[in-house]
């Protein structure tokens, strides 16, 4: 297994699956429809426009196993030092370690980029992903009720939150 950064032309395909995979048949994405090819282009272009890291898993064949990321938590300049992540691992290695391996990369890229908040929007009911969350240092920090509608229900939110010591002289405006 190797740590990789990914990028649109070698990875978007894979993450699109990975997506699309989240969205059909889980709550991990709050989607309905499956993303189309097209939406890789600005998701990546929004990445490399701020900065943001997408980390992969790569198997030794070189098929993607999992990735992380992190974006923009709100628009407005005030939050600049605070970021909302993500990390998906391809349905067929889920419960082996991956998810670890990416927060763990995914915290160090925040720290190397200056970022003073981790935030992580789950779904209530993922109980995985809340261990993990957990267990790596992150605390709850509140659950907004039935945020969501998908599959015939209600879905609560809730935020789990890793404040880190950087950066180190942060400054407004």
């Amino acid at each position: 297994m190797k740590m990789i950064t990914c990028t649109e032309r070698q990875h978007a395909v894979a993450i699109l699956d990975i997506f699309n995979d989240a969205i059909l048949t889980s709550t991990a994405l709050y989607d309905y429809k499956p993303r189309h090819i097209d939406s890789m282009t600005s998701w990546f272009a929004t990445k490399l426009t701020h900065n943001f890291p997408v980390i992969g898993l790569e198997d030794a064949q070189g098929a993607l196993l999992g990735f992380a990321s992190y974006g923009t938590f709100r628009a407005w300049p005030a939050y600049k030092y605070s970021v909302e992540h993500s990390i998906y691992i391809h349905k067929d290695h889920r419960g082996k370690g991956l998810g670890k391996i990416l927060l763990n990369a995914l915290v160090d890229a925040a720290r190397e980029r200056g970022v003073h908040t981790l935030i992580g929007a789950i779904d209530a009911a993922n109980s995985g992903s809340i261990a993990l969350h957990e267990k790596n240092g992150f605390s709850h920090t509140g659950t907004i009720k039935q945020a969501a509608f998908k599959f015939d229900r209600w879905l609560d939110l809730a935020f789990y939150q890793m404040i880190l010591d950087t950066p180190l002289k942060p400054v407004a405006g």
